[in-house]
């Protein structure tokens, strides 16, 4: 695996035209009275970066830098977020993977990790692949890793991937311990996600919801460090999968 940012232009294209090219998707915003507002951020850059170390062992990686920002306006009713606008994150996305085109990259793969930049990655994605003879996938984390999450029963008693929730809060208090506090909002009668996918058969949008739920999905008090190595885990070595296939098929 090999970092983007590290190497110079003649190792660049050199490589281009026979690697994986990874972008990790954050955001910065708020993510309940708890988490560090770059949660997003701080777990896809790991989880890329992870995944690639394991996935090189057999196809050749580069990482670009993660980008801390993402579309995250339905947060902004808390403050402590930074976002694009839904047609500015696109944009930015297809320019983006339009760079790498022009590097010489022709297998790139967009790696997200927040939920409002999902759909708008998988777009971006499929437009630039009609404008250019390349290939580029695109997908969130913890779909890619679903069923290998459902195996190691991180849909059981929390909501997957949820929000600034326990599964988050396990992920940065194995990541970044420092920076999440001891004291943490409790909420009562937390259901399992649904095992069969993250996808449900429509999409029901209220104004309102995100301040009805304080900003958070589940019970972050109940998050463990120990959780947080098996979710983070598990999640890498399924998503390195996923760049090996995509590379080989």
């Amino acid at each position: 695996m090999k970092l983007f940012a590290e190497l110079n232009r003649e190792q660049l294209r050199a490589a281009a035209a026979d690697s994986i090219a990874v972008i990790p998707l954050g955001a910065t915003e708020q993510h309940g009275p708890h988490l560090p507002t770059g949660t997003d951020y701080f777990t896809v850059e790991w989880l890329a970066r992870e995944a690639a170390r394991i996935a090189a062992e057999h196809v050749p990686v580069i990482v670009t830098p993660a980008l801390p920002f993402g579309s995250s306006d339905h947060h902004f009713v808390f403050g402590g977020t930074i976002s694009f606008s839904t047609e500015t994150y696109y944009r930015v996305l297809r320019d983006i993977v339009s760079s790498l085109v022009t590097d010489g990259f022709t297998r790139i793969f967009l790696v997200n990790g927040h939920g409002g930049n999902h759909e708008l990655a998988q777009l971006a994605a499929r437009d630039v692949a009609l404008q250019h003879p390349v290939r580029v996938a695109a997908g969130s984390y913890w779909g890619i890793a679903w069923q290998a999450l459902i195996e190691a029963d991180a849909h059981r008693g929390r909501r997957l991937p949820g929000h600034a929730g326990d599964f988050e809060t396990s992920l940065m208090l194995s990541l970044r311990p420092d920076i999440v506090p001891d004291s943490r909002p409790h909420r009562d009668d937390v259901g399992d996600s649904d095992p069969r996918g993250f996808e449900a058969a429509w999409r029901d949008e209220q104004h309102g919801f995100w301040k009805g739920i304080d900003g958070y999905t589940d019970s972050p008090d109940r998050a463990t460090a120990e959780k947080g190595v098996l979710f983070r885990t598990t999640a890498a070595k399924a998503l390195a999968q996923a760049f090996v296939q995509f590379y080989q098929s």
